[in-house]
């Protein structure tokens, strides 16, 4: 697979704290130029981008972000107002804490939610694997698959571990002919792990150093 294969799945991403929109601007001049699949942004800067890319690329942006423990009904205003200013793509964290604490009917509840506030777009589920034990990963496939979203999501990045080979092999076992797709997000920096990590199933890559590697 040629590197200008392995761009086209690529979420070409700034989700630093301090992201100002020179940078942002800059990264939406690079998805173009290297046809990344979509930039991912932080959601005070998607209309602003969404102005600026007039839909050559998609933009995705984040919702109930890093932590997940936002509320339901704030979480799915963040989405529509997302969607009112230009997001086609939704990156949405699950409560992890729910989840923890044995409340998973919750989980799936609010991914329901969310997948019906963004009807119509892409919807990604970050599950942060990081801090989820084996059957906690196999249950977070089964609510994705049932609860209709596009894609499940390792990471957001700012846990304490990144996307791995072996969950993504795992999802990919899991989902194995559901429709749904992988997302590997968080400390990918290297084509070569880019490459293994599409080669396990992933269809998204969520980065923010392979394209500025070309740059």
């Amino acid at each position: 697979m040629e590197i200008k294969d392995i761009c086209s799945h690529i979420d070409h991403t700034l989700l630093s704290p301090t992201s100002t929109w020179d940078e942002v601007r800059a990264i939406c001049e690079e998805a173009l130029e290297y046809r990344a699949a979509s930039v991912c942004i932080p959601p005070c800067y998607v209309k602003d981008a969404a102005k600026f890319l007039a839909g050559r690329v998609p933009v995705c942006t984040v919702i109930g972000f890093p932590n997940g423990y936002s509320t339901t009904a704030a979480k799915k205003e963040e989405t529509l107002q997302a969607i009112r200013d230009g997001a086609e793509e939704i990156d949405m964290v699950i409560n992890v804490a729910f989840l923890k604490d044995g409340r998973g009917d919750e989980v799936w509840e609010e991914i329901a939610a969310l997948r019906k506030a963004a009807a119509g777009k892409i919807l990604k589920v970050i599950v942060e694997t990081c801090y989820l034990t084996e059957e906690e990963k196999e249950l977070m496939c089964q609510m994705v698959k049932e609860t209709g979203a596009d894609y499940i999501k390792t990471s957001t990045g700012f846990g304490t571990g990144n996307a791995t080979f072996e969950d993504v092999a795992l999802f990919a076992r899991c989902l194995a002919g559901s429709g749904v797709k992988i997302k590997a997000s968080g400390g990918i920096r290297t084509w070569e792990d880019a490459k293994k990590f599409l080669a396990l199933g992933a269809d998204r890559l969520g980065s923010s150093a392979l394209i500025k590697s070309l740059v």
